[in-house]
């Protein structure tokens, strides 16, 4: 009778050829024609993943390219969950921690990987309780304004949202895309362009201080050193507006 040990050698011997065939030779007493099997199957199942998770990344690689790069991730990447639905956060882990980019990876894969991460994790995520002392009809320079636990604002060196193969910029702009990206009433994942100003205000909010919509902006004119900080409170009801109706601000709590 065969150890125990023996038989998780030859498990993981099975796996590493499955995963790097180049690196690891098959197990002797399995017919290639099996392996083969396994080996098709496994990798064509994550690389359909990747795929799904990540179409714009896709489209900018050469068939080619993208097989290698699915490759390295599928030979040398451990993954900590065992979950489908996981698989685009660890292909992000892996770019972030273990990738070395080479000539056939655009300058923004990092970015653009994030931003479509993004995009399924919300869709995926759980509805998350609001607080029981929201008013969805609240002022919002009066009140607390409250953030959504869907949506995230984002900041950008590149303009991920318009990357694609038809728009592959070399370098960055000079100034960075502000985004929030968030799951709407209808369980869409859509996502607004913003202002370096409303990005502040935001992560004002975020921080959950407590204070009110107006109190927020004018710490915002004073942090610009703006000589009129009424205009920027009256502008920035107006951003507190738009979010609001995207449902990005769903209320106020009392300040």
């Amino acid at each position: 009778m065969a150890e125990p040990t023996d038989f998780r050698a030859r498990q993981y011997a099975f796996a590493a050829h499955i995963r790097d065939p180049a690196a690891h030779p098959a197990p002797a007493d399995v017919p290639d024609a099996r392996m083969k099997v396994y080996r098709e199957l496994l990798f064509n199942n994550i690389r359909g993943f990747l795929e799904n998770g990540f179409p714009v990344l896709h489209g900018l690689y050469e068939p080619a390219a993208w097989e290698r790069l699915a490759r390295a991730f599928f030979a040398g990447h451990r993954c900590r969950t065992p979950y489908f639905t996981r698989i685009a956060e660890e292909f992000l882990q892996f770019l972030q921690d273990e990738y070395r980019p080479g000539p056939d990876d655009p300058p923004f894969l990092l970015e653009l990987a994030h931003y479509e991460w993004v995009e399924l994790a919300l869709y995926i995520a759980e509805d998350a309780p609001l607080p029981d002392d929201m008013d969805p009809h609240g002022d919002l320079l009066a009140g607390a304004p409250v953030l959504s636990p869907l949506a995230w604002p984002l900041v950008y060196r590149w303009p991920v949202h318009r990357l694609g193969p038809d728009y592959r910029p070399a370098s960055p702009p000079a100034e960075p895309t502000y985004l929030v990206v968030y799951r709407d009433a209808g369980d869409t994942v859509r996502f607004l362009t913003v202002n370096a100003v409303a990005a502040r205000l935001l992560q004002l909010i975020q921080e959950d201080s407590g204070r009110s919509g107006e109190a927020l902006l004018r710490q915002i004119a004073a942090e610009l050193q703006h000589p009129d900080p009424d205009l920027v409170v009256q502008g920035g009801h107006q951003t507190l507006l738009r979010l609001h109706r995207a449902g990005v601000l769903p209320g106020t709590r009392p300040a």
